[in-house]
C-alpha cells in the first residue's frame, strides 16, 4: 500500500455516478411503480452501494480502510437510463473517490440483476467519478514558483564544520517539492546577533518566505525563538500549533518546540525544529497550505 503516514487529516469529499441503460419505456415504468419482481430496485441498489462503500478497502488491495462520515445514493431517470449518484465524506488522510466508484459500480449491478428478468436489453453503460474535493485538489492558487525563499541552519556545530548539515540541505529539496525554485541557504551559529543578522538580510533581498531549522529546542543554545520574535510585525498561531500537533501524532516530545512564525513585514518566518524528522513533519504538515497566505497578499495587492 502507498505510504501515506505523512499526510495530514483534512474534509475530503468524492461524488460519482453510474448509468444504466434499459431497452424498453415499459421497463422504466415498472420501476417507476416499484412493480419490478425481484423488488424496489432503488432500496436494494442503496443499501448495496453503502456496503460496497464500507467494503471497499477490502475489495481493492490498494485501497486503505478509512472512516466514512457520510454518504448518500440518489437517482434520477432520463427516458431510458437510471442514473446512479454516490457521495462520500471522510476526514482523513486520503481520499473517497474510488468508495464513491465502487458504491456507484455495484448499485448498478443490482439494478441490472433486478432488471435482466424484464429486459434483455438492459446494460451499464458507465461509472465515472463527478467530482472530488479536499487534499492536494484543493491546495492554493499560486504558483509557488514565483516565490523567492530562504533556508538558515541554525546549529553551532555546523557552523564550526565539526557536524555535517542534514536538515537544512533536506529542507531545500523538500521545498523544492512543493515547487519553489529560487531558494537561498545559509548557516548561522545559535547566535541571535548572528540570526538576526541573516534575517534582516533576507529581507533586504525581498525574500518571501524564510525558514529556519533548529535552535527551537530547550537547550540553553537554542534562541531561534528569542532571537526572531521581536522582527515578527503579525504573528500567525496556527502554523506552529500546526505543526507540533501534527507532530505529537507522530513523537510525543514533539510539543517541547518552541518554534514561532508569523510575518516580518513583508517576509513569512517559519521556526522548523533542527532534526531532520523534525523538519520533514514540519513541511508535511504545513504545506501546500500555507502558501494560501501568498494568494491572500496577491490577491490583497489586486483589490
Amino acid at each position: 500500500m502507498v505510504d501515506i503516514t505523512y499526510k495530514s487529516y483534512t474534509l475530503r469529499k468524492a461524488n460519482a455516478c453510474a448509468t444504466v441503460q434499459v431497452s424498453m419505456k415499459e421497463t422504466i415504468e415498472l420501476v417507476e411503480q416499484r412493480k419490478i419482481p425481484k423488488g424496489d430496485i432503488f432500496e436494494f441498489a442503496r443499501a448495496s452501494a453503502l456496503l460496497a462503500i464500507k467494503k471497499t478497502s477490502d475489495l481493492i488491495p490498494d485501497c486503505h480502510p478509512l472512516p466514512v462520515e457520510y454518504s448518500a445514493v440518489r437517482y434520477q431517470v432520463h427516458e431510458l437510463s437510471i442514473d446512479i449518484e454516490v457521495e462520500v465524506h471522510t476526514i482523513y488522510k486520503t481520499g473517497v473517490e474510488v468508495e464513491a466508484m465502487h458504491g456507484a459500480s455495484l448499485a448498478a449491478l443490482v439494478i441490472y440483476d433486478m432488471l435482466k428478468p424484464v429486459d434483455k436489453g438492459v446494460e451499464i453503460k458507465s461509472v465515472r467519478l463527478l467530482e472530488k474535493k479536499g487534499g492536494k485538489s484543493d491546495g492554493p492558487n499560486i504558483d509557488a514558483g514565483e516565490l523567492k525563499a530562504a533556508v538558515v541552519v541554525c546549529s553551532d556545530t555546523v557552523h564550526k564544520g565539526t557536524k555535517e548539515d542534514r536538515s537544512g540541505k533536506l529542507l531545500v529539496e523538500l521545498l523544492g517539492e512543493q515547487g519553489l525554485t529560487d531558494i537561498n541557504y545559509a548557516i548561522v551559529p545559535d547566535d541571535i546577533a548572528a540570526i538576526r543578522r541573516q534575517l534582516e538580510h533576507y529581507q533586504a533581498k525581498n525574500i518571501d518566505l524564510l525558514v529556519f531549522t533548529g535552535g527551537t529546542g530547550l537547550s540553553d543554545r537554542d534562541v531561534t525563538p528569542e532571537a526572531v520574535a521581536p522582527y515578527i510585525t503579525r504573528a500567525i498561531p496556527g502554523i506552529m500549533e500546526t505543526a507540533r500537533q501534527y507532530g505529537q501524532q507522530r513523537v510525543k516530545t514533539a510539543m517541547l518546540s518552541r518554534g514561532i512564525a508569523g510575518f516580518a513585514e513583508a517576509m513569512l518566518v517559519l521556526t522548523l525544529p533542527g532534526s531532520p524528522n523534525g523538519v520533514r513533519e514540519g513541511i508535511a504538515a504545513l504545506f501546500p497550505q500555507i502558501l494560501h497566505v501568498f494568494e491572500v497578499k496577491k490577491n490583497h495587492r489586486h483589490d
